[in-house]
């Protein structure tokens, strides 16, 4: 079905009644047509990129499909909520035919000021879980065959994800539960160390912990896919040594052209495909800017696809853009603001060096400001559309871009699930 999808106008919680049921806050609209930048083709361009995002598998493996409010000075507020709207009207006309959907789990401030609690993330799951429910457009996705009974029905297979383990504590058990609840994705951490492992913004790095592996051994029993997106680079490479199924990078790129331990370097990358894993490119702001491309775009991300092409083959790379469906630079610009680089509660250790290291090395304010959107790779509807079209652009063949945009994503989870 690829891109004809059979949606019946759907909207996130319809079946209750705004500011009765639950606070209501003006939502911006999902996509700025202004801000839709597609790669142009020539008429026969046109007709081979239609056929092959019909043909195609296309999968996000790093997504927030939600919409965000419309002032980003109100986004704490509105995650205190614990009510996010997915934009199904949006994702009907991405073209994708599964999403990775990473929810709010890391900024839900229900029970706490940072984040990642049990309570609240059960939370989070539960309300995303109640409004898909409601619908029949999205599939909640807990096997392959989900995916490609989406694309051949012309529905959205939706995976549940959560970008940090965190939430555990340090109580293995809470995995079967949250496997049982139906997540099948799951980050060992989100940049602070945690119970499993180190992240990438500790100043040492003692790479996986003992509890960690325990911790891995039975994410693997279980069957998540499993991803080192926000591990320091030894705690990654021991997640890849060690886990019995392939993982992922779900969204990152290289550190070999974007100098900041937000990225991986060939070492990571290389290990990583060589035990069959898949390095998907990621695209928030200002992220993946390159020396040749220093404004983010669709150039900057595919000189990243090309590069881990390049150093490990078209088989072992996909896409996890980390784009929503919210104004992502005023997210970034907003948090900066209010609480600086290092975030609410954060100092400066002596000592330790350039906190900008993991941060992108243009992430501030004015650079921010000059940006103002991810030309080209804006939102989850325009993000591996606009990739499918530059490789077409450049000479790619159709199973090289079919692999790229989903089938090597495809091919990782029939081994790891």
């Amino acid at each position: 079905m690829g891109r004809n999808k059979k949606y019946d106008g759907y909207k996130a919680y319809q079946y209750l009644e705004p500011s009765r049921d639950y606070r209501e806050f003006k939502l911006r609209r999902a996509v700025i047509p202004e801000w839709w930048e597609p790669v142009p083709l020539s008429k026969t361009e046109e007709e081979r990129f239609k056929m092959v995002m019909e043909s195609s598998i296309v999968i996000d493996l790093h997504a927030h499909p939600d919409i965000s409010p419309e002032n980003p000075l109100e986004n704490r507020d509105f995650d205190r909520e614990g009510r996010n709207f997915l934009a199904y009207e949006a994702l009907a006309a991405s073209g994708l035919d599964c999403v990775f959907d990473n929810m709010q789990d890391g900024s839900s401030f229900i029970n706490t000021k940072h984040g990642w609690d049990w309570n609240s993330t059960l939370h989070d799951l539960g309300m995303r879980l109640c409004d898909i429910a409601h619908q029949d457009f999205l599939i909640h996705c807990k096997r392959v065959d989900d995916i490609e009974r989406a694309h051949r029905e012309g529905k959205l297979a939706w995976v549940a994800v959560l970008e940090s383990v965190s939430c555990i504590e340090n109580e293995v058990d809470r995995l079967d539960v949250l496997y049982g609840l139906g997540v099948r994705s799951i980050g060992v951490n989100y940049s602070e160390s945690n119970m499993l492992g180190s992240g990438l913004k500790e100043h040492l790095d003692g790479g996986l912990t003992e509890f960690g592996y325990d911790a891995l051994v039975r994410m693997n029993k279980l069957g998540f896919l499993v991803d080192v997106s926000h591990t320091s680079d030894q705690t990654a490479l021991e997640v890849i040594e060690l886990s019995k199924d392939p993982i992922i990078v779900s969204h990152a790129g290289a550190r070999a052209l974007t100098p900041t331990t937000r990225m991986f370097p060939d070492e990571v990358i290389q290990a990583l495909a060589e035990r069959g894993g898949v390095m998907a490119i990621e695209a928030a702001p200002n992220l993946t800017v390159t020396e040749k491309h220093p404004l983010h775009g669709i150039e900057s991300y595919m000189e990243h696809i090309e590069y881990c092409i390049d150093l490990v083959g078209v088989d072992h790379v996909g896409c996890g853009p980390d784009s929503n469906y919210g104004d992502h630079v005023g997210l970034y610009l907003t948090n900066l603001e209010q609480h600086g680089k290092l975030g609410l509660g954060h100092y400066t250790r002596p000592g330790k060096g350039n906190e900008a290291k993991y941060l992108g090395i243009d992430m501030n304010v004015e650079q921010l400001k000059k940006l103002k959107y991810v030309r080209g790779m804006e939102n989850p509807s325009e993000c591996l559309q606009n990739v499918c079209r530059w490789m077409i652009k450049h000479g790619y063949s159709d199973t090289e871009i079919a692999k790229i945009i989903g089938g090597n994503g495809l091919s990782l989870l029939k081994k790891a699930w």
